[in-house]
Formats: structure tokens, C-alpha cells, sequence
């Protein structure tokens, strides 16, 4: 068999953990398929051949994109340099626009179809970006259930393949030996996946927690450090902040998130994939996100809905309250976290709704479905291709 050449694009971690699902399922439908492009580890340990880091390009915010931008435009050539060179029967984009939007652009030029997988938010801000995607992505294929509308009201050839981390299933509800006692709560703490996320939100977080253990004397902190970021980082600032003030009952965790939300009374989290995860979980949690005060003004001149956690979008209202920018204090965010502890009743409407929210994402198999549409696209890109 002739092989088939992919070339897959995952900017960031949740990309990049995504699209190896996706891989691993297009290998087991399919032999004779090559991959290679930009990701992580999880990329690369299901044999693609990475040839950009993905670490190195992840950014937060519209102004922090200027510090990383000649890393960027050195791996967009270097992208549009491999479809040149290599001429990748198929691009899968996932996920971060601005870059593979670009990329997306030169494949057009090339002849190479564009299968985009998790849509850029363009429901939510800079909407006018769906007439670039509809003249240059072959198939959408979008996570969350009033995408696919949107794009149909758009004539976006588009599939609804539901969430990925669907096709995870949670851990068995082992909960911490404390964690149903209000009076003695296991609280984990969420800074992000991110450097930049971490420097600024555990700061607050930690803030918070020495707040909250005045208040709950047996209450239990579990900080989080997400596999992207550095343990070093996160450490260096618990022990920072246990030189200047009584230490608190505070672990550093390195485990998968799905097993902390388990142990955990209620969360406090960075937006983002994450607080999807603890929506699955059932675990109660407070949104929270800080960014540069440019990028925040800039953002709300664009953004055009009214939530941003995941849980909320997909519901319509908020179940997960929202602390943003300046509403992210210590002193916000342990008087919100004390409303939920002292009430039993409102952290069970919360478990109610989050699963009300999971029901809506509907079953697994998201990778399988997608794996679906990339081969068909390659059957048809083959057909075409053929000599008479």
C-alpha cells in the first residue's frame, strides 16, 4: 500500500493530548499512514514525527502573543516550508486559530485539504472569521453541541463528533475521607497549564487558601501542577509564600486531574479544558482568569457572550460562578468559595447541573468520529488524485 502522508498542527496541551487520540484511531483503521507536524509528547508517542515543539508557541492573551512572535512566524515557516517539502495528503489543524488559520491559507494555495478539528471560538468573538474558515477548511469538525448549528447556518460543511474527554472515562467516585464534611473540606486549587497562567493565578490562589484555612481550620488545599509546567515553578512559589506566612495544609499534586477532582470537595481553577474535566467529575469548582489589563480591555470590546467557562457556555447560564480579572482576588474568591462550603444545598443544585451539563456532551468516541472524516477526506483526496 502507497503510504499517505498526515500532517497534524496542536498548539497547545489539550491539542495536542486531543490529536493523539485521533492518530491512534486512524492507525488502527488504516495502515500505511505517516504523520508528522507540530505537538507535544502525547503527539509524539503515538508516532507522529514532531518536528516543532508545541510547548514553545503556547500563549495567553492578545498582548502576550508579541513576546512569542518570532517563535511563531519561525515555526509557521517552518510549517509552510513541510507542506512544500513533504506534501501531506491531508492538514489537521486542532485548535489555535490565529496560527493554523494561517497555516490553513498556504494548504489552500497548495491543494492540500483541511480537516480543522475543536473550532476556534468564533461564537464568541470575531465572528467574521467564519468566511475565512468557510473558504479554506475542507470539514469542521466542532465538540460542543450548538457549533455544528452555527456553522450550518454558514454552509460550513461541519460534523458534531462530541467532546474528547468524553471518551475518558472519569475515575471511579473514591472520594478523600474528608471531602463530603463541609467543616473539613479538601479544596484543590487549579493555576493553569500555562508558565505565564501559573505566575499569575497561584499567587491569588494561594491568597485564598490562607483566607479560607481561618476560616475551616481542618480544611485540606491540593495545588495542582499540570504536566506542561515546570513542578520547580509551582513549588518555588508554595515555599516562597510558607517562608513569609504559617504554612498551610497545602500538597503539591502531579496526578491526573480526573483523580484530584475525586478527592476534592470543591475546586478553584484557571478557565479552560480543565473545568470541563471537573464538570465530568461532578465536582463543584470557581472559575477564575487574570490576564494583562490590555489584553482583558481589548477582549471585551470583541467578545460577544456572556460566559466563559465551558459548563456555562453549553448550559446557557452560570453554574460555575466566574471571578475574571479583578473579581480574581484572594478576598473574592475565598467569600465565594465560603458561600458554596456553607451551604450543602447549593453544591448539590451545582453536582445536579454538571451532570445535567455532561448528559448534553452526549456519549464517547469523538476521536473515533474524527479519525472517520480524515480517512474519508484521504479516500476522496486519493480518487481525485488517480490517474485515468
Amino acid at each position: 500500500m502507497t503510504t499517505a502522508t498526515v500532517m497534524i498542527v496542536a498548539g497547545e496541551a489539550s491539542g495536542d493530548a486531543h490529536g493523539a487520540k485521533v492518530v491512534r484511531a486512524m492507525q488502527t483503521q488504516q495502515t500505511g499512514l505517516r504523520f508528522l507536524g507540530i505537538g507535544g509528547e502525547h503527539l509524539r508517542a503515538a508516532g507522529v514525527a514532531v518536528r516543532i515543539d508545541a510547548h514553545t508557541l503556547s500563549v495567553v492573551g492578545i498582548t502576550e502573543v508579541i513576546t512569542k512572535l518570532p517563535k511563531l512566524l519561525r515555526a509557521a515557516s517552518e510549517a509552510k516550508r513541510l507542506m512544500v517539502t513533504e506534501r501531506p495528503a491531508l492538514l489537521i489543524l486542532i485548535d489555535f486559530p490565529d496560527f493554523n488559520l494561517h497555516l490553513a491559507a498556504h494548504a489552500k494555495r497548495l491543494g492540500i485539504p483541511v480537516l480543522y478539528f475543536i473550532s476556534p471560538q468564533i461564537w464568541a468573538w470575531r465572528p467574521g472569521r467564519v468566511r475565512k474558515i468557510k473558504r479554506l477548511v475542507n470539514h469542521m469538525a466542532v465538540i460542543l453541541p450548538f457549533e455544528e448549528r452555527f456553522y450550518h447556518a454558514h454552509d460550513v460543511p461541519v460534523t458534531y463528533v462530541g467532546h474528547p474527554l468524553m471518551d475518558d472515562q472519569p475515575p471511579a467516585t473514591v472520594r478523600h475521607a474528608d471531602a463530603g464534611d463541609l467543616a473539613n473540606p479538601v479544596i484543590s486549587l487549579l493555576p493553569g497549564s500555562r508558565d505565564r497562567e501559573v505566575e499569575k493565578h497561584l499567587p491569588l490562589l494561594l491568597g485564598a487558601a490562607e483566607r479560607l484555612h481561618q476560616q475551616y481550620r481542618g480544611a485540606r488545599f491540593l495545588v495542582s501542577c499540570a504536566p506542561t509546567i515546570d513542578a520547580s515553578q509551582v513549588l518555588r512559589q508554595v515555599d516562597q509564600r510558607n517562608k513569609q506566612r504559617p504554612k498551610l495544609p497545602l500538597t503539591v499534586v502531579c496526578e491526573d486531574v480526573r483523580t484530584l477532582f475525586a478527592r476534592s470537595t470543591l475546586s478553584i481553577a484557571a478557565s479552560g479544558t480543565v473545568t470541563l474535566e471537573a464538570t465530568l467529575c461532578g465536582t463543584p469548582t470557581i472559575i477564575i482568569y487574570c490576564i494583562s489589563p490590555l489584553s482583558y480591555r481589548l477582549g471585551r470590546l470583541l467578545i460577544q457572550v456572556e460566559h466563559i467557562g465551558l459548563a456555562n457556555l453549553i448550559a446557557g447560564r452560570t453554574i460555575m460562578p466566574e471571578l475574571i480579572q479583578a473579581d480574581a482576588s484572594p478576598a473574592k474568591i475565598a467569600a465565594t468559595a465560603d458561600l458554596l462550603l456553607k451551604s450543602p444545598a447549593r453544591l448539590d443544585k451545582m453536582r445536579a447541573d454538571l451532570q445535567m451539563v455532561k448528559q448534553l456532551l452526549g456519549r464517547g468516541g469523538a476521536s473515533r468520529r474524527v479519525a472517520d472524516i480524515a480517512l474519508k477526506i484521504l479516500a476522496q483526496n486519493a480518487v481525485i488524485g488517480a490517474p485515468c
